[in-house]
């Protein structure tokens, strides 16, 4: 009996599959827009087909978030994306980081903009940026 159950115990553990997910609400798409200015993203990234406000001392921003792309990224990837920026830069983005920092090895993403960032302006602001990707022709499933 005790060997049964040892095997069942045994069994279930490598039948067990993770979900990998975020199970909260979703994000305000308007509140999004405001929180990423507030928190002035828009210093270094524009969103496509959006207008910024200006803001005083800043560079034109480098790099544009959203637009048509062939590649669909997650809700996850992005809150990823944001949450830790160097965990992945795609080859778009490494190449205008490098021509505007001359072979920038990491973001350059301010991380106490994150420090100063509600769960809710995060959840918010992946969910202005996710309705600004277009999937394209060619798209594929990674």
């Amino acid at each position: 009996m005790v060997a049964v159950l040892a095997f069942a115990v045994l069994v279930s553990g490598c039948a067990y599959t993770p979900i990998f997910g975020f199970p909260v609400q979703e994000g305000d798409i308007n509140a999004g827009r405001q929180a990423f200015i507030d928190h002035q993203c828009h210093q270094c990234h524009s969103v496509s087909g959006i207008r910024m406000p200006p803001l005083a001392g800043a560079s034109a921003p480098i790099l544009e978030l959203g637009g048509e792309t062939t590649y669909a990224k997650s809700y996850a990837e992005l809150m990823t994306s944001v949450i830790n920026p160097n965990h992945f830069i795609s080859e778009r983005y490494r190449e205008q980081l490098r021509l505007d920092t001359l072979l920038l090895s990491e973001s350059p993403m301010p991380t106490p903009q994150l420090d100063n960032m509600t769960v809710r302006q995060l959840l918010d602001i992946v969910s202005f940026l996710d309705a600004r990707y277009v999937l394209v022709e060619g798209y594929v499933s990674e």
